[in-house]
C-alpha cells in the first residue's frame, strides 16, 4: 500500500464510482482537475461489456472529462486477449449487445445468429446484454447444456443507477443460465489482473504506484488486491461499510465519494 499522494496512475471504475447514468457524482470533476494539475494518470477500467471504448470516451467527455481510447480498459480488451490466445477468429454464441457483437467482428471473430443451432461454435460467450431477450438465453442454455467452452466478460451481479438502485448485470444472467443448465462460465475482467497489468506496461508505471479505485469488493477492490496495486474503495455504489467489515477483500482506503478522495489529495 502506497501513500495516496505517491500514487502516479489511478485506474478507476466508472459506474457507481464518477457517475451513476448521466449524472457525474459530486467532486468528480474536481478530482480529475486535480490529476492534470499534478502531473498524474487516469485510465478508466469497466467491467461493462455492453458498451464499446467509443461509446465511454464520447460519455466520459459530454460529462466534461477528458478521455481518449487509451484512457479506456474493459473487460471486453481482457476478453478479445482470451480468445487471441486461445482460439484466433472463434465462432460465437454470444449473448451480449450488438455493441459487443460489433467490437467482436472487428477483431476477426465470427459471430452466429440467435437462432442459430448448429454444431460448431468454438465458445458461448455472455457479456453485460441490456438487450436481453428470451430466444438468446434460451440458445446459450442449447450450448451450454451441452458442454460448450463457456465464458462471461466480467462477474458483476448488479450494475448501479440512479437513486441508489441497480439492475442486473452479467454475473445475475449467468446466474439465470445456470438455473437451467447446472454450469456457470470462466469469468475474464476484474477481478483478473490482466487489465492492470497491461495498463502497467502500456503506461510505463509499475503496479505499486498504481491505485485501483470503486464500488465493489469482489471486483474493483479485489483486483487491486490480486496485482498489488493500491485499492481504494468509495461507497457511492455498491459496497457499505457493513460489507466491508465482514468482507475477504478489505480496501487500503475507503472514502464516503470521489469527493473525499479528491481532498485527501490536496
Amino acid at each position: 500500500m502506497q501513500d495516496l499522494k505517491s500514487i502516479q496512475l489511478f485506474m478507476l471504475d466508472m459506474d457507481g464510482t464518477i457517475y451513476n447514468e448521466d449524472t457525474l457524482i459530486p467532486g468528480a470533476s474536481e478530482f480529475f482537475n486535480l490529476l492534470n494539475e499534478q502531473g498524474k494518470e487516469y485510465v478508466f477500467m469497466t467491467n461493462n461489456s455492453s458498451k464499446g471504448k467509443l461509446s465511454y470516451m464520447e460519455k466520459l467527455n459530454r460529462l466534461g472529462i477528458k478521455a481518449t481510447e487509451r484512457n479506456i480498459a474493459s473487460s471486453v480488451n481482457a476478453t478479445v486477449m482470451y480468445l487471441n490466445e486461445h482460439k484466433p477468429k472463434a465462432k460465437l454464441y454470444l449473448v451480449g449487445t450488438e455493441s459487443l457483437k460489433v467490437e467482436l467482428l472487428q477483431e476477426g471473430f465470427e459471430v452466429v445468429p440467435v437462432d442459430y443451432r448448429g454444431s460448431d461454435v468454438d465458445y458461448v460467450l455472455l457479456g453485460f446484454d441490456t438487450e436481453l431477450n428470451y430466444e438468446k438465453v434460451r440458445g446459450a442454455c442449447f450450448y451450454v447444456s451441452r458442454d460448450y467452452p463457456y465464458i462471461a466478460t466480467n462477474c458483476d451481479l448488479k450494475c448501479p443507477v440512479l437513486d441508489n438502485k441497480f439492475i442486473p448485470d452479467c454475473g445475475a444472467i449467468a446466474k439465470l443460465i445456470e438455473l437451467a443448465t447446472n454450469r456457470m462460465p470462466q469469468f475474464l475482467g476484474k477481478p483478473e489482473r490482466t487489465m492492470i497489468d497491461a495498463v502497467s506496461k502500456q503506461w510505463n508505471t509499475p503496479v505499486d504506484l498504481i491505485a485501483c479505485v470503486g464500488d465493489r469488493l469482489y471486483t474493483d477492490i479485489a483486483v487491486g488486491i490480486n496485482a498489488g496495486a493500491t485499492s481504494i474503495c468509495v461507497l457511492t455504489g455498491e459496497a457499505t461499510k457493513e460489507e466491508i467489515a465482514t468482507s475477504v477483500f478489505k480496501p487500503d482506503y475507503c472514502f464516503d465519494s470521489i469527493k473525499e478522495l479528491y481532498k485527501a489529495l490536496l
